[in-house]
C-alpha cells in the first residue's frame, strides 16, 4: 500500500479498530491481484475474507450488529480496498446500496430484519439492467392463483449483474403493471441461473454477467418496495451514492498506480541514453513522472472525500425518509463535477505510468495495463460527455438532472396492477 493510502480520513475509534483488522486483508488481496487478473480467477476467496471480517456490515447500525460507519469512513475504506484490487469495491456496490435503502426506511420491521441479516454475513448482488432497444424493464413480477392461495412469480433476464456470482441474495427490479418492484431473491432459488459471461476488457472479476429468472417464486416478504414507473427510477441520494463507488474505486486505482510506479523504479539500475549503471530513482525525468502521478492521485483522493462529506450532509434527512432538497441536489452536482475530473486524472496517470521505464514496463507479468483497462471500464459506466452536457445545461439554464427522462415518463399513468391470474401450466 502507498503511504498516502489512509492519511486524510480520521476514523472513529470503532472504525479505526476495524480498519486495522481489514488492512492485512487488503494487503493479502493485493498480493493475489495480478494472479487473479492474469488467470481470471474469480475473487471468491477475497470476498469471503472480507465478509468474515465484517466488511459487508460496515454501514449497518451498531444496534443491528454492524459498525455504523459514516459515509466518509466507508468510502475511505473502499478506496483502500480498490488500491488492493479495484474489482472488489464494485462487487460490494449493490450490497452497500441495499443497506443504504434499508437505512432510508427507518426503524421498520422490514429494515431491521434485513439489516440483521446483513450483519450476520449475507451478501447482495444486483440484477437490474436489461438489453433492450429503449430504457425500460421487461422482467415481470406476476401474481398467480395457486390452489386457493396466490403467489408471485418472477420472469426475465438481466445483464451486467454485478456481484451476483459472489452473492447469497440478488436484488432484482421487475414490473407489475405500471409499477416498478424491487425484490430480494436467494441465489439458490429454483429458476435462478447466474452466468459468468461478462466480457469487458476491464473489471473482469466483478461477476457482472447475466442472470436468468425462470418461474421463480417470490414470497410477499421478499418484495422490498413498489414505485410507479412514471417516477424517476432513482433519486439524488442514490445517484450520488452509486457514483461515489466509482469515484472511490478510481481513486484507489490512482493509488495503485503510484505504488506500482515506485515499485518498478526503485530497483532499476539502467536509464535510457546514459552508459553504465544509473539508479533510475535519481533520474530527474523519472522523478518528475512519479511526482505527477502522486499529484494526480492526491487530487482524486481529495475530490472523493469532498463528495463523501457532501453526501454525509444529507444523511440526517435520508434516514427520516426524505429524498429531495437543496443538500441532495448539491451533493449530486458535486459528484458529477468530480467525475469529470477524477476519471480524466486517473486515466492520465494510468497512461503516464509507462513513462517511468521502457518496454519492460509492458511485461505481462506486471500487468500494469490493468490499471488503464479498469479505470477506462469504470469511467464508461456513466458517460462523461453526457454528464458534462447536463452540468452545462444546469449551470446555463437551471435544468435539473433527469428532467428529460421525467418529461417522457410523465406520460405513464401510475397505478398498481392487482390482477391475480390463473397459474399457467409449468
Amino acid at each position: 500500500m502507498t503511504n498516502q493510502a489512509h492519511s486524510t480520513q480520521n476514523f472513529s475509534p470503532r472504525i479505526d479498530a476495524l480498519a486495522q483488522r481489514l488492512r492485512p486483508i487488503f494487503a493479502r488481496i493485493a498480493d493475489g491481484a495480478i494472479d487473479r487478473e492474469e488467470n481470471r480467477i474469480l475473487a471468491h476467496e477475497a470476498v469471503k475474507w472480507l465478509q468474515d471480517a465484517g466488511f459487508g456490515a460496515l454501514r449497518v447500525p451498531v444496534r443491528y450488529g454492524g459498525y455504523g460507519a459514516s459515509l466518509p469512513e466507508t468510502f475511505a475504506l473502499l478506496a483502500e480496498l480498490a488500491e488492493a484490487d479495484s474489482n472488489l469495491p464494485q462487487i460490494f456496490r449493490a450490497h452497500f446500496a441495499f443497506v443504504e435503502g434499508r437505512l432510508h426506511e427507518g426503524d421498520t420491521p422490514q429494515a431491521a430484519y434485513w439489516l440483521e441479516q446483513v450483519a450476520q454475513g449475507i451478501l447482495f448482488g444486483a440484477a437490474m439492467a436489461e438489453l433492450t432497444d429503449s430504457t425500460g424493464t421487461a422482467t415481470t413480477l406476476t401474481r398467480f392463483l395457486h390452489g386457493e392461495k396466490s403467489k408471485w412469480v418472477l420472469e426475465g433476464t438481466k445483464y451486467y449483474s454485478t456481484g451476483t456470482l459472489y452473492a447469497s441474495w440478488i436484488v432484482a427490479i421487475a414490473t407489475d403493471g405500471t409499477d416498478r418492484i424491487q425484490v430480494a431473491v436467494p441465489v439458490d432459488a429454483p429458476g435462478v441461473t447466474r452466468v459468468d459471461d461478462w466480457d469487458g476488457f476491464g473489471q473482469r472479476l466483478t461477476g457482472s454477467g447475466t442472470t436468468h429468472f425462470k418461474n421463480v417464486v417470490i414470497p410477499d416478504e421478499n418484495i422490498i418496495n413498489r414505485t410507479p414507473l412514471s417516477e424517476f427510477p432513482t433519486n439524488e441520494y442514490f445517484t450520488t451514492y452509486y457514483q461515489l463507488f466509482h469515484l472511490a474505486t478510481l481513486a484507489g486505482i490512482g493509488r495503485a498506480i503510484v505504488r506500482d510506479g515506485v515499485a518498478f523504479v526503485r530497483p532499476r539500475k539502467r536509464t535510457f541514453g546514459i552508459p553504465g549503471q544509473v539508479a533510475q530513482r535519481h533520474d530527474p525525468l523519472v522523478q518528475g513522472v512519479i511526482g505527477r502521478l502522486s499529484a494526480l492521485s492526491f487530487s482524486a483522493d481529495t475530490l472523493v472525500e469532498k463528495v463523501a462529506w457532501g453526501l454525509e450532509a444529507t444523511f440526517s434527512q435520508w434516514v427520516t425518509g426524505q429524498e429531495h432538497g437543496p443538500a441532495f441536489d448539491k451533493a449530486q452536482v458535486q459528484a458529477y463535477q468530480a467525475q469529470q475530473i477524477v476519471a480524466g486524472q486517473v486515466l492520465e496517470a494510468a497512461n503516464l505510468l509507462f513513462e517511468v521505464g521502457g518496454a519492460s514496463a509492458t511485461s505481462i507479468s506486471r500487468r500494469l495495463d490493468r490499471h488503464w483497462r479498469n479505470a477506462r471500464t469504470l469511467a464508461s459506466h456513466n458517460p462523461l460527455v453526457q454528464r458534462q452536457r447536463e452540468l452545462g445545461d444546469l449551470v446555463l439554464n437551471g435544468t435539473a438532472f433527469g428532467s428529460r427522462w421525467r418529461e417522457k415518463a410523465s406520460a405513464v399513468t401510475p397505478s398498481t396492477s392487482t390482477d391475480v391470474k390463473q397459474e399457467h401450466a409449468a
